[in-house]
């Protein structure tokens, strides 16, 4: 069967650059899933996307259907027609699915059957209705109409170019005639440009001065910022988001190196560098200090005979947005920080739990409490607890709201605070997102933990738990936060405890009104546990429950998750290291066949009728099983025990794997109820020491 190439170019006004990228593939994907639909074959197909155009190469499309035969059984012959012959409603139903009269269904058989051969369609004939439905299919959040017409894309549409081989196929789509006519750059080729052939299209419109490969834009871009900031003796802050949009912008891309006063550069560094990315789309440079230069680059969608006036007229636009930064900061720096918290005073954190200043003293004592418990100076985290908030009433952040933290510590640091008291500032925030930098200081960690978890304390103290769909408060990512800061950073904290003394921060208005309207609505949230009678224990276990998604991302099954979480460590440290050692252990050839003997005794144990003995009669072992599993029960229990205190739990577990000959040698031998009531207790109370071993690191029942 013949193959020819399939070129569909959509002009437009200039498309959203943030959505370009989306567009192209989503535009791609639509026409592969109708022509697999439409049974067409083809060897490669690929998108362009560009500013003004949205296009599609589809390369060796088959050029016809292949036949297919239609082969439908239907109802038998006996409930087809009555008694009479004469056809029931389930034929003449059937004969009405098949699109045909009665009389030329086949009645040979014991069933009615329509055969039918359907020819195949030439792909020209299918390929429009394909191309509209991908466009009418992509992702548009908001389509727009323009002129008196009634057809809605995301910009209004300008041409079509629709060729099949060197055939333009004749159709009409989102108000546009297709032909082969395409358009070059809007200033360096305002003409049309003549699309030969769907596989010339990418050099005829590189002839126009139009890139039409985002791909190929976005890394001649990278390129070229990366040799500029070389030549300026810096390094080029390239995020990846800003590079694709600056890519989406551009037709024939220009990197120009462009600069900005000196005296800029006493303004906090990143504030420019947000103000020049968020609002102009340049790419900063950086010295080998990661130090700001005065300079930043620009990318013109036009090669200039005079690239001066373009750099000129980049300078003047960034210059008042630079002087803005330059002015807040000197009207910041005129008050001391601390005294920003006379505005907070007057600034709702959240209607029911005060304002943002009483937040701030809130997180003032509970990061002096977290500090001492995990080797941090008090005094310099309560500092900075009673500080942590005060920029958000400063100029600079009121208009660059990402510099919350960020602010403060260069006014902290002007004010002769202390280093990590400083830090902690904008570490407060940390991590920003998942894998992102944690604090680097004991203050600041102290700091980050107070502030998230008084936030989960008090939000879920008035019954603002998050759904699943919405989390307004980042309850989730809070605890999150808890999590990667105590366990990454092996910060040795009982979170029990310090959310109980969160918890009293507020005073006893917020267990009061957990006590008498809360918890009663929380048996129907989502992210309540409808078994954990207090404040506390429904903080706990929402955090502690966060650890299933980590563990699960980090490839450990969800049992170990299990055996460590029955136990209920208090801290994350703690049943962090109780995973890893259960995970190690799992992989042992004793794992299976002990985790089954501790399911075996916690059954037996949870059946006994009365209180097990505490310690085992060496006089009523009778049986040599017993007297085996005994000895080695004691052993390991001289072994173990200094183990587990000193949390050396993956060395615990192995010394118990040593158990597994004795454990099967008593099952196979020894009979659990004995019918000497001193007997049989005394083998539960073997059998509660054994397990007692494994429960000092996790309940492995549940491994089985």
């Amino acid at each position: 069967m013949s193959a020819l190439d399939f070129l569909v170019e959509l002009g437009t006004e200039e498309l959203p650059p943030k959505a370009l990228k989306t567009l192209g593939a989503a535009f791609l994907a639509g026409i592969e899933k109708g022509l697999k639909a439409a049974g067409l074959s083809y060897a490669n197909a690929r998108y362009y996307a560009a500013p003004r155009r949205l296009a599609v190469l589809v390369e060796q499309l088959e050029t016809q259907q292949a036949d297919r035969a239609l082969n439908l059984d239907g109802p038998p012959m006996q409930a087809a027609f009555d008694a009479n012959g004469n056809p029931t409603q389930a034929a003449l139903g059937f004969a009405k699915k098949c699109g045909v009269e009665l009389s030329e269904i086949d009645r040979s058989g014991p069933k009615l059957k329509f055969s039918q051969n359907i020819p195949g369609q030439a792909a020209a004939s299918l390929l429009p209705a394909i191309v509209d439905t991908s466009l009418n299919e992509l992702p548009i959040p908001k389509r727009m109409r323009w002129g008196a017409r009634k057809t809605e894309f995301v910009r209004p549409t300008q041409w079509l170019v629709m060729l099949f081989g060197d055939q333009v196929i004749d159709c009409e789509i989102l108000a546009q005639q297709a032909g082969r006519v395409s358009r070059g750059h809007r200033f360096h080729h305002n003409v049309e440009v003549r699309i030969s052939a769907p596989a010339n299209y990418a050099q005829e419109l590189r002839a126009a001065y139009v890139i039409a490969d985002a791909d190929e834009r976005r890394e001649l871009i990278a390129q070229r910022v990366a040799q500029l900031a070389a030549e300026q003796q810096g390094t080029a802050i390239v995020p990846p988001a800003l590079l694709e949009e600056v890519s989406a912008l551009v037709e024939w891309p220009v990197p120009l190196v462009c600069s900005f006063e000196e005296r800029f550069l006493e303004v906090p560094q990143e504030a420019l560098i947000t103000t020049m990315q968020d609002n102009q789309k340049y790419f900063c440079l950086l010295d080998s200090n990661g130090k700001l230069l005065p300079r930043f680059i620009t990318v013109a969608n036009v090669e200039s005979k005079d690239p001066a006036q373009i750099i000129s007229g980049n300078e003047k636009v960034v210059r008042p947005r630079l002087t803005d930064a330059e002015f807040f900061f000197k009207q910041d720096k005129k008050h001391k920080l601390e005294l920003f918290n006379q505005r907070l005073a007057n600034v709702v954190f959240q209607s029911q739990l005060g304002s943002v200043y009483e937040k701030a003293q809130r997180v003032s004592a509970l990061a002096a409490f977290i500090a001492e418990r995990v080797g941090g100076d008090k005094d310099r985290a309560a500092r900075a607890g009673i500080l942590s908030k005060c920029d958000l009433a400063s100029e600079m952040v009121g208009e660059f709201p990402e510099m919350q933290g960020i602010a403060g510590y260069y006014y902290a640091k002007h004010d002769g605070e202390a280093d990590d008291v400083a830090l902690a500032l904008n570490e407060q925030y940390m991590p920003r997102g998942a894998g992102a930098e944690l604090p680097s200081t004991l203050t600041g960690a102290a700091v980050a933990l107070a502030d998230k978890l008084d936030t989960l304390v008090g939000i879920f103290g008035i019954g603002m738990l998050p759904t699943g769909s919405k989390d307004p408060y980042a309850l989730r990512r809070a605890a999150l936060g808890v999590l990667r800061i105590l366990i990454d950073k092996q910060l040795d904290l009982d979170v029990v405890e310090t959310i109980q003394y969160a918890i009293g921060l507020y005073g006893p208005g917020l267990e009061q009104e957990w006590n008498t309207i809360v918890a009663s609505k929380l048996q129907k949230q989502v992210g309540a546990n409808p078994t954990a009678s207090g404040l506390a224990e429904q903080v706990q276990d929402f955090i502690f429950d966060r650890l299933r998604a980590r563990y699960e991302d980090e490839g450990v099954d969800v049992s170990v998750y299990q055996a460590v979480r029955a136990l209920s460590p208090a801290a994350p440290l703690d049943f962090d290291q109780r995973v890893q050692a259960v995970q190690a252990f799992r992989a042992r050839s004793e794992a299976d066949a002990l985790a089954a003997a501790n399911k075996r005794v916690s059954n037996l144990l949870s059946k006994f009728d009365g209180d097990v003995p505490s310690h085992v009669d060496s006089t009523l072992l009778h049986e040599p099983a017993e007297q085996m599993l005994a000895q080695a029960v004691a052993d390991a229990e001289l072994a173990v025990m200094p183990m587990a205190a000193a949390r050396c739990y993956r060395e615990a577990l192995e010394h118990l794997a040593s158990l597994r000959e004795p454990v099967d040698a008593f099952f196979e031998a020894v009979l659990v109820n004995a019918e000497d009531t001193a007997v049989r207790a005394n083998r539960y109370a073997l059998l509660a020491k054994l397990r007692g071993l494994f429960l000092g690191v996790a309940d492995i029942s549940v491994l089985g």
